[in-house]
């Protein structure tokens, strides 16, 4: 009997229509369903049964949504992911979904529209797979990575937090040791100037300490001025000679097209100085230091800066090379591979703080035996007009304060004390707040009159910097001097133009201050009264 050919037509159709339902059946690793355009339930099979606990009779027209937690049913998700569907052609998204017995469990989901011959949407394909596996492995790799970089972290710490105590030990040795020596009446005058000298020293690397600090954490108050970058590498060139010794050949490379970057100058030279010191110490036995400075259009993309005009310097020598394992380590402090006694681990730390709290960033490549390359990129600065500017020099500074009245803002019992005590010796009436608001009703007062205003950034409530700018605002013409070891507001905003004199200072820096504001305003002969006495 011959089968006419509609028939045998529709006879293969049904074929093929049953060995997909049968694959699709087979299939046990996916959730593969039907929904209706309104997304109710048409088809289900084996795998859907298998993650999610429903069998065809209890599932078949049921909505699709009771299989999304309660929280994505109340955000609207099924319906939003329906709706995407259908006007974007898929949808496809990672959550959470909701078994027969209550449990959770975590799925990729595909829902594909599925269209009629005339373009009309009659339902929607959708597959799930359980992923939870997948998911809590990545977790337990990415809690694994997150705990080696916190182990690290505290190794790093460790030795930062190793190093401060084993360096600062050291120097509180010498000071207390000259302190105990001192208090014997019978030292002679000679060992007595001895340990005077010892404890000035001390004080002065402890400083130099606490400044390497700071730059390492980018805390470090930077003066900032406009400089021509070539210009102060050829600056430097006697200074580096100098610092490399006879076996270090130096060649400098500047692009007089280099241009300028704003930054602090004293910084910078420090920077390139420690870099020049590293270099000199990988050629014992003699080499080159080539330091090259030239205009980059764009920065390396790797290295995440944003777009613009930077300034290049490479420094790079023929040195004995840095191994992949301490390369990873070179910018950290107190990470040293020198000597005991030749070298703090500090000196790197010190460059890549420099840098970054510049707006820039620093590279190194190295191979052993080959030499090692450090490369800065600042942004560069465009000078207003001309040359980059240059900071004059300041002569008022080497000039004797005159005699003034002196408001000291210090909220610390012996600091405030101890500063009061300099400023008597140096010729200043000296009236004390001890917070900015006590410093404000001594100002509204008006008598008697302040010539200059001494205040600590880090103080309760108002800070050094608000009273300075409350100040400016309120008696322009009354100078005023913040004065901090540290503050993370000067770091980040700089000091607004006000003069700046670094905790710990000397008297001969006190000095200087004073005669600079006390000779300025003896020169323009502005009294200060203020605006409140005027009244």
């Amino acid at each position: 009997m011959t089968v006419p050919n509609a028939a045998t037509g529709r006879l293969e159709l049904l074929s093929s229509e049953r060995r997909f339902q049968l694959l699709v059946e087979a299939v046990k690793d996916y959730a593969i369903y039907l929904l209706d355009a309104e997304g109710y339930i048409v088809s289900w099979n084996t795998g859907a049964q298998r993650f999610k606990g429903y069998t065809a009779d209890e599932i078949l027209g049921q909505h699709f949504s009771r299989f999304y937690t309660e929280e994505d049913r109340a955000t609207g998700l099924p319906q939003r992911a329906l709706r995407i569907a259908a006007e974007e052609g898929r949808f496809e998204a990672e959550g959470w979904r909701v078994r027969k017995d209550g449990s959770r469990f975590w799925t990729s989901v595909v829902i594909d529209p599925v269209l009629d011959q005339d373009g009309t949407l009659i339902g929607f394909a959708k597959i799930t797979r359980d992923i939870t596996e997948r998911r809590r492995a990545q977790e337990e790799i990415e809690a694994a990575r997150v705990a080696l970089m916190q182990a690290q972290k505290m190794e790093a710490v460790g030795r930062l937090t190793g190093g401060v105590a084993h360096d600062f030990n050291n120097l509180l040795t010498i000071i207390r040791a000259s302190v105990g020596m001192l208090r014997r009446p019978d030292l002679p005058e000679e060992r007595r100037r001895r340990y005077i000298d010892a404890i000035a020293d001390t004080a002065e690397r402890a400083t130099t300490l606490t400044g390497q600090l700071l730059a390492f954490a980018r805390k470090q108050p930077m003066k900032r001025a406009l400089f021509d970058v070539g210009e102060r590498i050829e600056g430097m060139r006697q200074l580096l000679t100098t610092t490399l010794g006879s076996p270090v050949a130096l060649q400098i490379h500047a692009d007089p097209h280099t241009g300028c970057v704003e930054s602090d100058p004293h910084q910078f030279e420090s920077a390139v100085l420690n870099i020049a010191i590293n270099a000199r110490d990988a050629m014992p036995d003699g080499g080159i230091l080539a330091i090259r400075t030239y205009a980059v259009a764009e920065p390396p993309k790797p290295l995440g800066l944003p777009a613009g005009r930077y300034v290049a310097v490479e420094l790079t020598d023929t040195g004995c090379g840095i191994d992949a394992e301490t390369l990873q380590h070179v910018f950290e402090p107190f990470f040293t591979t020198k000597e005991v006694n030749k070298g703090t681990g500090l000196g790197l730390s010190q460059v890549h703080g420099f840098v970054k709290q510049s707006g820039g960033e620093i590279t190194v490549r190295s191979e052993v035996g080959r030499g090692t390359t450090f490369t800065l990129y600042l942004p560069q600065v465009q000078a207003a007009t001309g040359p980059c500017a240059v900071p004059a020099e300041d002569t008022d500074a080497a000039q004797p304060p005159k005699a003034g009245h002196v408001l000291l803002v210090e909220d610390n019992e012996a600091v405030g004390t101890f500063a009061t005590d300099l400023l008597d010796e140096l010729g200043q009436s000296v009236s004390w707040a001890r917070d900015a608001q006590q410093a404000i009703d001594l100002l509204s007062e008006g008598e008697p009159a302040f010539d200059l205003v001494l205040t600590d950034v880090v103080m309760p409530g108002m800070t050094g910097l608000e009273l300075a700018k409350l100040i400016r605002a309120r008696w322009p013409k009354l100078p005023v001097v913040l004065m901090s070891g540290y503050s993370h507001v000067l770091a980040e905003e700089g000091s607004h133009g006000f003069d700046l004199l670094q905790k710990p200072y000397t008297v001969e820096d006190l000095q200087a201050v004073l005669a600079r504001h006390g000779n300025r305003r003896a020169a323009a002969n502005e009294d200060f009264t203020p605006a409140s006495a005027a009244r």
